[in-house]
This record gives C-alpha cells, sequence and structure tokens, in this order.
C-alpha cells in the first residue's frame, strides 16, 4: 500500500512537471513570437506561436496571435480558420472563457470579413465581439458602417438587376421586332409570289385568249377567201357560158 502511494504521487508529480515544463515552453514560444510580431517578422512570428501551439493545442492565445499573423500576410481565409477554432475552444470554457478575448477575436474577424466586403458575415461577427464586450466603441463604429455598406451593397445590387431587366426587355423587345420584320419580308415575298403567280396565270390565260383569237380569224379569213374563191368560180361560169353560141332548141 506504501508502496502504491509512492507510485501515485510520483505519478501526480511527474503530470504537474510536465504540465509546468508544457506551460513555460508555451509562454517562452509566445514571447518570441511577440518580439517577432512588433518588428514585423510575421513568418518567424507565425512559426512561433505554432510551436506554442504544439506546446499546449488548447492555446487560444497561439490561435489568436497565428491569426493575427496570417492577416499581416494576408492570408485571410487561413487567418478565419484559426480565429474559428480560438472562438470553438474558447466557448467550449464556459465558466472559464475569457470575454475579452473573444470580443477580441470576433472583432478581428469582423475586420477581415468588412474587407472583403462580406459585409453579411462582418456584422455577424461585431456582434459577437459586442456581446463579449459592450463597451467597445470601436467595434460598435465598424458594425454601424458595415451596416450601412450592406445596405448600399444591396442597393447597387438592385439598381442593376434592374438594368439588367432593363437590358433583357430592350433585347427581347428588339428580337420581337426583327421576328416581326421577318415576318413582314416573308410575308411580303409570300405576296409578291403569289402576285407573280397570277400574273403568270393571267398572261397565259391572255395569250391563250390571242391564240384562239387568232385561230379565229384565220378561219373567219380561210371562210371568206373560200367564199370569195367560190364566187369567182360561178362569175367565170357564167361568163363562159354567155360566151358560148347555143344550138336553137329542138
Amino acid at each position: 500500500m506504501y508502496r502504491m502511494k509512492r507510485y501515485i504521487l510520483f505519478f501526480i508529480c511527474s503530470c504537474f512537471a510536465l504540465l509546468a515544463s508544457a506551460q513555460k515552453e508555451e509562454r517562452d514560444f509566445l514571447r518570441k513570437g511577440n518580439r517577432q510580431y512588433k518588428d514585423s517578422l510575421f513568418v518567424d512570428a507565425e512559426v512561433s506561436y505554432r510551436k506554442a501551439l504544439e506546446a499546449n493545442p488548447m492555446s487560444t492565445d497561439a490561435l489568436y496571435n497565428i491569426g493575427n499573423t496570417l492577416t499581416q500576410q494576408e492570408k485571410y481565409e487561413e487567418a478565419i480558420k484559426e480565429y474559428v477554432n480560438a472562438t470553438k475552444i474558447e466557448e467550449s470554457r464556459k465558466l472559464e472563457k475569457d470575454k475579452m478575448k473573444l470580443a477580441h477575436i470576433y472583432h478581428n474577424m469582423g475586420v477581415i470579413y468588412q474587407a472583403g466586403q462580406d459585409y453579411a458575415k462582418a456584422i455577424e461577427a461585431y456582434k459577437m465581439s459586442l456581446r463579449n464586450n459592450p463597451k467597445d466603441d470601436e467595434t460598435r463604429y465598424n458594425l454601424a458602417l458595415a451596416q450601412k455598406q450592406l445596405q448600399d451593397q444591396q442597393n447597387e445590387n438592385q439598381d442593376q438587376d434592374q438594368d439588367q431587366n432593363q437590358d433583357q426587355n430592350e433585347d427581347q423587345q428588339q428580337q420581337d421586332q426583327q421576328n416581326q420584320d421577318n415576318q413582314d419580308q416573308n410575308q411580303d415575298q409570300k405576296d409578291q409570289q403569289q402576285q407573280d403567280q397570277q400574273q403568270n396565270q393571267q398572261d397565259q390565260q391572255e395569250n391563250k385568249e390571242n391564240e384562239m383569237s387568232r385561230e379565229n380569224a384565220e378561219q373567219l379569213l380561210n371562210s371568206v377567201m373560200q367564199d370569195e374563191k367560190e364566187t369567182q368560180e360561178k362569175l367565170q361560169k357564167q361568163q363562159v357560158l354567155q360566151g358560148v353560141r347555143l344550138e336553137k332548141d329542138w
């Protein structure tokens, strides 16, 4: 039993020693990263903060500072991920959570969203920041500005939609007019074809009638000539008869 107690005590002391060593390592890397961040050595600072996170994976300070270095490097999407991880850990602590730290994290998230013109997300982040620190006037100002920018953006989008709809309507009207013009042109061509066909039929009819008239005239002429011929023959016979002396009758 005594040996068991000594073993348990040794184990507990070892855990505390390891924990104290990890905490010291975390603090050392955080301090080093802070100095590098102050000197604008953001890449080096990120490396130091990540080593602090390795020493303590639950370190929201390390996550928050990593997010800041990524923001300075304009790696905004990666920075947001680190901020979100920090808020999840801090929110999970419930009674132990640091509201001021959460306020700073949400504020920085709002700044990134606002810079990227994602005003809806920026507004939500600023509201979360103010829930944790209602006295932050800078966050309150940013919130009001983001709300105005969101309204302006919505108005602009609405105007663009109206302009687009108007352009579409004008294009449709032009298309309809073009279709109508094509229909009119097709109808004109059709009417012209019908007129040409009717004219051809009329010309054919007139030609046919003219041919019949010529045939009738020729027939009439031939008949007159035949009659004239017969008349001439009769006259000639009469003349012959008159020139011949007839014998006396018996």
